[in-house]
């Protein structure tokens, strides 16, 4: 029995064979395995002579069985081994990685920009009061511009100044409807000259393809003396020069009315249809042209500078403002902004920026 089982392990040309006679030999009906079931109908005396014999049958085939086994998996390994190939001059799959935000983005560019022409980046809080939002920057109580804002109002803060029980220089009341609040506790805490950037989120009551009611913002000043519009003109035909990386940015400074500035002027830009869509750039009289509204701007009203502590005969600035997200819409040529917050990761894979792609103004700061 020995030799003829030793003799099908070693017969067994493949792992299906060699389990058939695994189960022919060990199995629950196997013949060593009926064997051992003799052992209990034997005397003791048969027993010690007929229980080593088998158990030794059993530990032999069950070595020959485990040590086959070994050698034709070893032998399918070498054949596949074999059969197969791996080309490692092929690329291998990019490893899936997450993408900057536009908005993200441009702000990183327009902090490259604005950098290098000496200005400074500065922040503030969210949740403003009265004061810095509105009067600080000559908008009283009774001015329309705060009902033009359509501002959000915090119920609490708003019933106790109805009361007469609020500070409007204290009371968190508004969420802020501008970065222009930014603007006016920098001149309360620093001392002019200044020059700074804040872009930030800001709030408004507005929801439509061009407006959200959470946007981003970014606003300018210059504080020094002897500011004149002149500088505001170059400060910005610069700027919008450098943020569409085009040298034929034609401004059309266009009369209008800001009560934190005078005088106020509308900045347009001059745009030319290739193919239909709007390019940036040209001037804005041509036959195939037109003008775009792009920023805000005007020379810093004498009643701000005068509400931040500074003397208007001494001291003269221009401020300037425009939304970060149309600025990603019209670089990048995006057309509804509701789908900069909708989270499709189709959008943000499709419109987002390589975690590489640094702004730098040697190298585009689009690139």
């Amino acid at each position: 029995m020995r030799d003829n089982m030793l003799a099908a392990v070693a017969a067994s040309a493949g792992l299906e064979a060699l389990d058939a006679v695994r189960v022919d030999a060990l199995g629950k009906q196997g013949r060593i395995t009926q064997l051992l079931k003799t052992l209990g109908g034997m005397s003791p005396e048969q027993r010690q002579v007929e229980g080593p014999r088998i158990q030794s049958l059993r530990e032999a085939v069950t070595t020959a069985i485990a040590d086959r086994k070994a050698a034709l998996e070893a032998a399918a390994l070498d054949a596949r081994l074999a059969s197969e190939t791996l080309d490692m001059t092929l690329p291998a799959d990019a490893p899936l990685s997450g993408t900057i935000h536009p908005v993200s983005q441009v702000m990183d560019e327009l902090a490259e920009i604005f950098a290098d022409l000496g200005f400074a980046v500065a922040t503030g809080p969210e949740m403003e009061t009265d004061w810095h939002n509105f009067s600080a920057l000559n908008i009283p109580e009774t001015h329309p511009a705060r009902a033009m804002h359509d501002t959000f109002y915090l119920e609490g803060a708003q019933a106790l100044k109805h009361l007469g029980l609020a500070d409007e220089r204290e009371t968190i009341s508004v969420l802020r409807t501008h970065t222009s609040p930014v603007q006016i506790r920098t001149m309360l805490s620093q001392k002019p000259p200044i020059r700074i950037i804040a872009p930030g989120r800001t709030y408004r009551s507005d929801s439509d393809a061009t407006h959200t009611p959470m946007f981003h913002q970014v606003e300018g000043l210059v504080i020094d003396k002897g500011i004149t519009l002149g500088h505001l003109k170059w400060t910005l035909e610069t700027f919008l020069k450098a943020f569409f990386e085009r040298d034929d940015i034609v401004l059309r400074l266009r009369p209008s009315y800001f009560p934190f500035t005078e005088p106020s002027a509308e900045i347009d830009v001059g745009y030319s249809l290739v193919k239909g869509k709007r390019v940036i750039g040209g001037s804005g009289d041509d036959k195939d042209g037109g003008w775009l509204e792009v920023l805000g701007s005007g020379m810093v009203h004498p009643k701000v500078i005068e509400a931040c502590g500074l003397d208007p005969a001494e001291w003269q600035g221009f401020a300037f403002g425009c939304g970060i997200d149309r600025l990603a819409m019209l670089k990048y040529g995006m057309d509804d902004l509701r789908a900069f917050f909708d989270g499709d990761i189709r959008w943000l894979k499709h419109y987002g920026f390589s975690a590489l792609d640094v702004p730098t103004l040697s190298g585009g700061v689009g690139a």
